[in-house]
Order: structure tokens, then C-alpha cells, then sequence
């Protein structure tokens, strides 16, 4: 048997672990789930221990389907900061300091600003909406988040003539983010800080969501506290999370996967099932809390929202 060392491997070479620790929970749970009443899986759960949140829902961008559970939402996350494990957030997100915490808006502006995050949450009325996560592992929930359009932060900083992209950027602090350390267990193939980006009407577009609480309450820690991007027609991985700068630039930024593994995540990440990834097929998702797998829409089933901002692009090239 030939053993590779560490430093050898590429990104493309390893397994990811989420699916043998997915397979193990889905063979787990699978014969309670089938059990259970209908509908009952998808109910969602009221929250408890968080801070209230009050928002009003939004009703033209909301999911008219039934909430995945809070437990499920807060338990089952890829958030590589923590560690490359889906329970690994929720087991170590209490190392996050959400308070005090900056946004710092930048780049081709004409008012660059320092936002305190309550400033932050108190800018424009809140409001929640019902949108679906989709992973690239063939997973996805349905969440009632809340936040604002992204477009009333990046209005009050008035973008340039230069500005085509969003740059993105977490948080910076292996202390606080023990993925970041350089370990056996952290995940080294992600060079930090993790980057993620958009293009201007991307960013601009209504559906997409300056976040900062979810289900009633302000964000968990593990899942992007204190503020994050949701982009629901995009994998879940472009929704950076626990962001500190937001950089309106004239190139296109290099995100964190892209320098991780090129070849299985582009820039534009639009839910495709056309498009499979390199390891698995992405024509079917399962939502969490459900047995049975369902077709994947394309672009997440927002085609008629943002289809247009792909006019006349080869969307298997810009994947």
C-alpha cells in the first residue's frame, strides 16, 4: 500500500470527511426518520438561550416550505474556521467574541466606513425571510433568516466607477478559530482569512442578505455570528460568514476555494445541477430532516429572480 505524507496531498485528493460522517448519521437516522409522521421532520423548533431578534417577514422573498429544525440548523454546519467536521462549530463556537465587533466598508467608495456591528443591525429595518441553504455535498435547509439587502449597506458608501466586485473577508484569529491553526486538525489547504466575493449586481441584486440573526434571534455563533452573506441562489460556502471587511474592488478577488481546489469550486458557484462536482453528483439534494431525495433546481429555485444576470454565459465554464 502506498502512504503519502501530508504535505503531499492536494486538496482534490481528499476525501472529503463530511461524507463519511454524513453516510454514518444518514444510515443512523434513517430508519426513525422514515418513521416519523409527515411533515414532522421539516417543523421547526423553537429556539431557546439566544437573544430575541425582532424582525417582520418579508413574504415576496420567503419560502412558502416548513422551517428545517433550529437543532439541525445549529448542529449540522460547514464552518471550516472551527474544524472540517459538521458537528465541529457547534461543539467549539463559544471561542467567538462576537462583542466588540467592526465592519469595515472599503475600497472604490466614496464614504469608506468603520461599522460597529449594532450600528450595524440597527441601519435599516430588519426583516426575515425564508430561503434555502444548499451545500455542495448534496445537503440543504430551509431557514428564515433576517437581515437586510446588502445593496442598503453598499448605497450608503456610494461604489465608484471602479467598483465590479464584493470582497468578503472573515475574521482573522486562530485563537478564537482553532481551524485556523496550523495543526493535524486544522483544515491548511484554506489560506487565511477566508475570502469569498461577488459581482456588483450580484451583490446589488434584493434577494441577496446581510445577515445577522436567524430563526427569531440573533446569529448563533456557529453559524456565522456576528454577521454573514446569505446569496440563496448560491452554494452555502459563497455566504461568507463572521465578516470584519467588506472591499469593493475593480478585479475579481480570489476566493478561498478557489485557491484551495480550483478545479471543483469556481467563482460564480450558482446552484447548477447540470454542473457535478468532481466527487459527486449535484442533480439531487437531501434537505435535512427528510429521507427521500429530491431534484435539484437550478439556481437554488430562484431562476426567475436572478436568471438574468447570467445572460449569454457558459454557466459549465463559470461554474
Amino acid at each position: 500500500m502506498l502512504i503519502k505524507r501530508a504535505p503531499m496531498f492536494k486538496a482534490s485528493e481528499i476525501t472529503d470527511p463530511t461524507l463519511y460522517v454524513t453516510r454514518r448519521k444518514f444510515m443512523l437516522g434513517a430508519a426513525a426518520l422514515a418513521l416519523w409522521p409527515s411533515g414532522a421532520a421539516g417543523a421547526a423548533a423553537a429556539p431557546s438561550g439566544g437573544q430575541a431578534l425582532k424582525a417582520t417577514r418579508n413574504s415576496a422573498f420567503s419560502l412558502n416550505e416548513a422551517a428545517t429544525k433550529f437543532e439541525s440548523a445549529t448542529t449540522y454546519n460547514n464552518f471550516y474556521e472551527f474544524g472540517v467536521n459538521k458537528e465541529d462549530p457547534s461543539r467549539l463556537a463559544g471561542t467567538l467574541r462576537t462583542r466588540p465587533w467592526t465592519v469595515r466598508v472599503e475600497g472604490h467608495v466614496a464614504k469608506p466606513k468603520t461599522y460597529d456591528i449594532d450600528e450595524l443591525i440597527r441601519l435599516v429595518p430588519l426583516e426575515e425571510r425564508v430561503y434555502a441553504l444548499r451545500c455542495v455535498e448534496g445537503w440543504s435547509m430551509v431557514i428564515p433568516w433576517i437581515g437586510f439587502p446588502l445593496a442598503s449597506l453598499l448605497k450608503r458608501v456610494e461604489p465608484t466607477g471602479q467598483a465590479k466586485f464584493v470582497e468578503f473577508t472573515t475574521l482573522l484569529d486562530p485563537e478564537q478559530f482553532p481551524g485556523q491553526r496550523k495543526s493535524f486538525l486544522s483544515f491548511s489547504s484554506i489560506d487565511w482569512p477566508y475570502v469569498e466575493g461577488l459581482r456588483m449586481d450580484e451583490a446589488m441584486h434584493p434577494l441577496a442578505l446581510l445577515t445577522v440573526g436567524m430563526y427569531g434571534q440573533i446569529l448563533p455563533n456557529q453559524n456565522g455570528a456576528p454577521v454573514r452573506v446569505v446569496v440563496p441562489w448560491k452554494y452555502g460556502f459563497k455566504s461568507a460568514k463572521s465578516i470584519v471587511r467588506i472591499r469593493l474592488v475593480g478585479e475579481q478577488p480570489k476566493t478561498a476555494w478557489e485557491k484551495a481546489a480550483p478545479n471543483e469550486y469556481g467563482f460564480y458557484s450558482n446552484v447548477n445541477p447540470s454542473v457535478d462536482h468532481p466527487r459527486w453528483s449535484q442533480a439531487t439534494e437531501r434537505r435535512i430532516g427528510e429521507f427521500l431525495r429530491r431534484k435539484t433546481p437550478m439556481f437554488n429555485g430562484y431562476a426567475d429572480q436572478v436568471a438574468s444576470l447570467y445572460t449569454g454565459m457558459d454557466l459549465q465554464k463559470n461554474y
